[in-house]
């Protein structure tokens, strides 16, 4: 096949679309991407695409054509201009590019918007079919910038969201909750939809494990707890650092691997509650740095907004800590704990409840995080393979196309 990826991020940005494309090309498909310049997730563009560089290449197989847009800044209206930036130059873009494509793949993150080049590339050509791989949820998403359902622009982008998520001739998600919003609150019936769980970077599966036994061992005398990945709004990160000035077990030590637009909240909340002798800010690292604090944890952390819709999210980090057989901490709602639940990885609190989540924390201090861990580890080896990732996003793709996987136009 031939196959338009659109999506407005991709490497070196940290997402795992770029793996997906280059598999498909190993599997013998033609894969051309459309994105824009990498600036997520604060806004700094790297100096190798400054100046018109990197702007049309073939990395991994793959073809990669950037477009121009404004880089994120904090705020509405920041993030608004880099939106928007991106639907406009990649519309423009998809109107002069190649058009033989055999199908059209959006791999939909923030925003939905981001699918309109797609549409734009559908409409002026032959191209027939498009699939949609949603990971994240429109317009559930705008609640990540404090905009209420009852909004006129919330219902403004309801439309628009149906618009697109209808226009798509078949719908991938990550998450299971996912079709119940799509029938539910999108009353978008009659789709071909497909379960797709993410998977995780492969790096992390071969972690060696780190002490679970509470430090009984003598390798070391606390109970470390990790949070690796974006911190904003969103994430509740705050709610670890009220649960650290809770927790009764004095082993227990907390780490933030990350950065956003809510780290220097985060820090402030730390510096106001006392708790900056057991909760460290280690700043956002490269992947490759990432093995060694997974290695290091004794459990690893997810936290959530208390959103009902944002509950229907899995969070990509969990393949991650599931791939490296970690034991997991939540305080999260819905899918989460569903996860959780149905693995038997970890142990899990409402969202955003500081109380809840510090009991969690000073039980796993003294459970069997072997077990915990062990049971993670199979979970993932049996829904969060990037082999089945990849087999499912495949299967859909030619199921569009009208070909079968193993005919490679």
């Amino acid at each position: 096949m031939k196959i338009l990826t659109v999506c407005q991020y991709y490497h070196p940005e940290p997402f795992r679309i770029h793996e997906v494309c280059e598999e498909l090309v190993r599997r013998g498909h033609e894969v051309t991407v459309l994105t824009g310049l990498p600036n997520y997730p604060m806004g700094v563009i790297p100096d190798e695409y400054k100046d018109k560089k990197h702007r049309d290449e073939t990395v991994g197989g793959v073809h990669v054509i950037r477009v121009n847009e404004r880089p994120r800044t904090p705020g509405k209206i920041g993030l608004a201009k880099n939106y928007v930036s991106f639907v406009l130059n990649g519309s423009i873009k998809a109107l002069t590019m190649k058009k033989d494509f055999d199908v059209i793949f959006v791999y939909q993150l923030s925003p939905v918007l981001m699918a309109i080049p797609a549409y734009v590339a559908k409409w002026f050509s032959g191209t027939k079919k498009i699939a949609l791989y949603c990971l994240d949820l429109w317009p559930a998403s705008l609640a990540s910038l404090g905009i209420g359902e009852k909004s006129t622009f919330y219902a403004f982008m309801k439309f628009v969201s149906r618009r697109i998520y209808k226009g798509a001739d078949s719908i991938g998600y990550t998450s299971q909750m996912f079709e119940d919003y799509f029938t539910g609150q999108l009353s978008i019936t009659k789709k071909d939809f497909i379960h797709i769980p993410q998977f995780a970077d492969e790096l992390f599966s071969d972690i060696s494990s780190s002490d679970t036994t509470g430090g009984t061992d003598g390798r070391k005398d606390t109970i470390d707890y990790v949070f690796a990945g974006n911190v904003g709004m969103m994430q509740s990160v705050d709610t670890i650092i009220k649960a650290a000035a809770l927790v009764k077990d004095e082993r227990i030590r907390w780490h933030i691997v990350g950065d956003g637009f809510a780290l220097d909240d985060c820090k402030k909340l730390c510096d106001d509650m006392g708790v900056d002798d057991r909760v460290t800010f280690h700043g956002r690292l490269p992947v490759g740095e990432m093995p060694r604090f997974y290695d290091m944890a004794d459990a690893m952390i997810v936290t959530l907004a208390d959103n009902e819709l944002i509950s229907y999210t899995l969070p990509g980090k969990m393949q991650s800590y599931m791939a490296a057989g970690k034991p997991v901490i939540a305080a999260a709602n819905g899918e989460t704990q569903s996860v959780i639940k149905e693995s038997g990885c970890g142990l899990f609190a409402p969202a955003e409840d500081e109380k809840a989540f510090a009991a969690i924390a000073d039980e796993m201090a003294n459970a069997d995080r072997s077990r915990m861990g062990s049971l993670s580890r199979q979970y993932y080896d049996e829904h969060f393979t990037k082999k089945n990732h990849v087999d499912l996003i495949e299967k859909m793709l030619t199921g569009c196309a009208g070909k079968t996987v193993n005919d490679n136009g």
